[in-house]
């Protein structure tokens, strides 16, 4: 791997900016001053307009009847200890924690009858619509590798998927999506991850990128060490250096440039892992749409820990209140941009919580029923999807699999239908079993 040097400075709330200008994978066999100066030309290129994913996953399985789909008439024993409230669309209520939420409701599209999960604490499913006992039969990729397979860059430059997911206690949850069959071309760019280590190439600081002979008197340096290792750089190598002579991603990430007012409308939150799930970080919502914005098409983010076994309702009182403020500030900032016709929100996480509480005043694992919040990609907003029983345990009016908005999420990129070259080069189409929602689209 390689690393190259900058300025000692801070941003998004203590990561430093030399974390994210190292780059992990970097074989330079084969690159010329040629290949140099086009990724720098590159840099300077308008990205064309193109559609996007960011997708916000609730590590833990968030409490589905405490945030979207209340029961205000159940036994004390079932409803919690909430109350419903009156949103800007009518006969639509949602949690009294969630109010910035409920006055935009109709950007947005609520499903109570998301179906399809099992009982298992990982993110396979909300990133490829796949249980991981399926990706483990088959290795079906994840909606970003995908992304990446079908689509590629916008931008030579410019990685197709992101994820913002840093390590977890509970490693499953972290994971930002697989690749699969795909292959490691597909995976996601890490700005923060382990492969952003190890080498550090000689000579050259990032603030001197631009001074040609230095980078390349350091980069022929390098090659003369690396030719005994390395045979030539393959597409994950070559993306790697694009990113990296192209300067692009790292001005996404690097908060420093963004307006002051609107980083405190996000809330900054915090890159503290709860527990062992993952941060409650909204400067990364903020950062997701930078990046969709700079040119990325799909962006995970792992956020905060929702598996409230015990203190259910003490739990959601401190964290109901960041997730909505992030949530309906980066809904209302893509359609402020422009965006909502072509940049899709989900948040959604493993799987609903059971609809008795326990006696440690929290709610257990329940895979029979969850919810999800969908926004932009010019879907049809202001309605709820679906609903469940009395006591919010099952389905009861139209049940939506997991792979039926994975399907939605598909078809909003343009690519639903499209086959996948598998690694024996047969197609495999995308979840062809299941057609994208009628009611979104």
């Amino acid at each position: 791997m390689l690393t190259i040097l900058g300025d000692k400075q801070r941003f998004c709330d203590g990561v430093s900016r030399r974390d994210f200008l190292k780059i992990g994978g970097l074989a330079l066999g084969g690159m010329s001053l040629v290949d140099v100066l086009a990724a720098e030309a590159r840099a300077g290129l308008r990205v064309p307009q193109h559609k996007a994913i960011i997708m916000v996953f609730l590590c833990g399985g968030p409490p589905h009847q405490d945030m979207f789909d209340l029961k205000p008439d159940a036994p004390d024993t079932i409803r919690g200890e909430f109350k419903p409230i009156k949103t800007n669309v009518s006969g639509i209520e949602i949690c009294e924690l969630m109010p910035r939420l409920a006055k935009m409701m109709d950007k947005t599209a609520l499903i109570r009858s998301l179906v399809g999960a099992r009982d298992e604490h990982t993110s396979h499913l909300c990133m490829s619509g796949y249980t991981t006992a399926e990706y483990n039969q088959g290795k079906w990729p994840s909606l970003g590798s995908v992304v990446s397979k079908l689509q590629g860059p916008v931008h030579p430059t410019i990685p197709p998927f992101v994820s913002l997911s840093p390590k977890m206690g509970h490693a499953p949850w972290a994971n930002p999506g697989e690749a699969g069959f795909l292959g490691l071309a597909h995976t996601p760019f890490l700005p923060h991850g382990p492969v952003m280590q190890d080498m550090t190439l000689k000579g050259i600081s990032a603030t001197r990128m631009a001074d040609r002979r230095r980078l390349l008197a350091s980069v022929d340096r390098f090659r003369r060490e690396a030719d005994a290792q390395v045979e030539g750089a393959d597409a994950l190598t070559q993306r790697a250096f694009d990113v990296l002579t192209s300067n692009k991603v790292a001005q996404a990430l690097d908060l420093s440039t963004e307006d002051p007012k609107l980083r405190e409308k996000y809330g900054r939150g915090s890159l503290d892992n709860v527990d062992d799930g993952g941060p409650m970080w909204n400067d990364g919502l903020l950062i997701a749409r930078r990046l969709v914005e700079t040119g990325v098409r799909c962006v995970t983010l792992g956020y905060g820990r929702w598996d409230y076994h015990g203190d259910n309702f003490g739990q959601c009182r401190k964290r109901l209140p960041i997730l909505d403020q992030g949530v309906s500030v980066l809904i209302q900032d893509i359609h402020d941009r422009g965006l909502d016709k072509d940049v899709s929100v989900v948040v959604w996480g493993d799987f609903g919580r059971t609809p008795r509480i326990n006696k440690e005043a929290g709610r257990d694992h329940w895979p029979a029923v969850s919810c999800a919040l969908l926004a932009g990609g010019g879907m049809r907003t202001g309605q709820v999807i679906g609903s469940t029983t009395a006591d919010g345990g099952y389905a009861d009016d139209r049940p939506v699999d997991y792979k039926e908005v994975m399907a939605t999420l598909y078809q909003r990129m343009g690519i639903y239908g499209t086959p996948v070259p598998g690694a024996d080069t047969r197609p495999n189409y995308l979840l062809p079993d299941h057609a994208p929602m009628a009611e979104l689209i």
